[in-house]
């Protein structure tokens, strides 16, 4: 049985609806649309699955990490055959989307390294260790099997925008204290599904970094300032309020942010306007890295977004990640980056902007 969520908010002017299916396995299967989803369902099997992994204190770094072994077994590479994310077909092989067709899908990672009802885990003498719970979820752009952000047009980024702002509510009300939507792409970024698709992880700890960010925010750091100052020279373009640069601090050749010119905590804060907005340049990062690079740009993409309750000071932006700093040359982060943080950038970030704003 599956139940017709509610109507969403609307970006672009259309309504966006979610239908909740559960799976046979358990894990819970959500469709969204500018249509209700009404296709019938087929034959599922169901299984067993692991509940997530632990959470381990590195003592030195001050940080947490999840420990999920798991995940080794993950599916890796699979063929255009056996796409687990494409929607399944009479006939064909069962996928991770029981149905024929649809828009945006989200569904709970099998293998996930947060669960919510992840078990606590062995003590070990010495090591703080406590169970990894939170959120894992896979999104699915849609049943094409090859494309991107910026193919699968401004509509549908809208729906995943919808999507977004929707899975926030849910798992900031499921416990989880920061959430993270974000992209892999590209072998070179290790990404084993071809698929289009992205991934949501909710965090009942706040991850260091993000924590870095909001004690700045809190302690009067202000990104609008800072866009104001960088813009128009380390400019890509702004429309909508939305603001497309380069830091002038960026730790990777190419790397760019989107951002309200306005102080917004998260999605929830912005306009209908900056949502638009936003869609767009999701895209246009996108087109512009696969000009840049000559092929689909290996990058990692991030939202990064106020925690439950919010923060002071907090400004949202998504976060370009480049995994190349040349066409078919690898930025790899090797001993140095690695052991202490320190980054070697290859590629100034005026030459980046100038670079990526000619595109």
């Amino acid at each position: 049985m599956s139940a017709i969520g509610p109507e969403l908010r609307a970006i672009g002017g259309e309504p966006v609806f979610r239908r909740d299916f559960p799976k046979a396995d358990g894990r819970m299967l959500r469709l969204y649309g500018r249509s209700l989803h009404n296709l019938d369902p087929m034959t599922q099997t169901s299984e067993d699955l692991p509940k997530g992994g632990e959470l381990r204190h590195h003592p030195l770094r001050e940080e947490w990490h999840v420990y999920a072994a798991h995940r080794q077994n993950r599916t890796f590479k699979p063929s255009a055959a056996d796409d687990p994310l494409a929607a399944t077909v009479p006939g064909g092989p069962e996928t991770e989307i029981p149905f024929s067709d649809f828009e945006v899908a989200i569904f709970d990672n099998k293998f996930a390294a947060f669960h919510p009802q992840a078990e606590d885990a062995a003590s070990i003498s010495g090591i703080e260790i406590e169970p990894a719970r939170g959120a894992c979820e896979v999104v699915v752009y849609g049943p094409e099997a090859e494309g991107s952000l910026y193919s699968i047009g401004a509509d549908r980024r809208q729906v995943y925008l919808s999507a977004m702002l929707d899975r926030y509510q849910s798992l900031f009300s499921q416990g989880c204290r920061y959430v993270m939507p974000f992209e892999n792409r590209g072998d070179e970024v290790g990404v084993t599904l071809h698929h289009p698709h992205g991934q949501i992880y909710g965090f009942q700890r706040i991850p260091r970094v993000e924590q870095r960010a909001v004690d700045a925010f809190a302690n009067g750091y202000d990104l609008a300032s800072e866009i104001a100052q960088a813009m128009p020279d380390y400019g890509i373009g702004e429309d909508g309020g939305i603001a497309a640069f380069v830091p002038r601090f960026a730790r990777f050749p190419y790397e760019v942010w989107l951002a309200p010119r306005v102080r917004r905590k998260g999605l929830w804060d912005c306009g209908d306007e900056e949502l638009e907005a936003l869609a767009y340049w999701l895209g246009e990062v996108t087109r512009r890295y696969d000009a840049l690079f000559e092929g689909p740009a290996a990058t990692m993409m991030a939202f990064h977004a106020a925690p439950d309750g919010g923060a002071p000071g907090y400004h949202l932006t998504v976060q370009f990640y480049p995994l190349l700093r040349a066409p078919g040359r690898v930025k790899y982060l090797a001993s140095v980056e690695q052991h202490s943080g320190v980054f070697t950038v290859d590629v100034m970030p005026e030459s980046a902007a100038l670079a990526m704003r000619d595109l």
